[in-house]
């Protein structure tokens, strides 16, 4: 296995010791199922729903359950090595903890999510938080409309 995210303190894992390490730190155990669906997540370069994972994950290891996948991506989200974006009502969708801050755009058309960031924002969470003397620790921001070739198709 090659690197793999950050693990829950925010450190680099760079190799399946140091993945188990974290694993253990948290009381579970690093099984090899759940190294690969944290794999099928990073390779997936995000935006992946359970189906999707749970289909890649099928391939290698056949005996895979969707209720094991569905129950290692909550324990992923919950020790921090992943996240759960909410870019539509019907699907949940994953993607490893990103390293910067960032946003997506989503294609109310075709359902194509591009990825950007952008310094105002940065700007408005300082403005933000020292207006209303909250201490901001995430920030979520979606925008949805219609990409370049659904605007066309319309």
């Amino acid at each position: 296995m090659e690197t793999i995210s950050k693990n829950i303190s925010g450190q680099k894992i760079g190799s399946m010791k140091k993945f188990r390490a974290a694993f253990n730190t948290a009381g579970r155990r690093a099984t090899s199922q759940r190294a690969l669906i944290l794999e099928i997540i990073r390779q997936g370069k995000g935006h992946l729903d359970a189906d999707e994972i749970y289909r890649r994950a099928r391939n290698r290891q056949p005996r895979l359950s969707l209720s094991t996948v569905y129950r290692t991506l909550q324990m992923l989200k919950k020790l921090g090595l992943i996240e759960e974006l909410h870019f539509d009502e019907a699907h949940h969708h994953y993607e490893v903890k990103p390293t910067s801050e960032h946003y997506h755009l989503v294609c109310l058309g075709c359902g194509r999510v591009i990825e950007f960031e952008y310094p105002l924002s940065r700007n408005v969470k300082r403005n933000v938080a020292e207006a209303r003397d909250f201490e901001i620790i995430d920030t979520e921001l979606r925008m949805a409309g219609y990409c370049p070739k659904c605007t066309q198709e319309t």
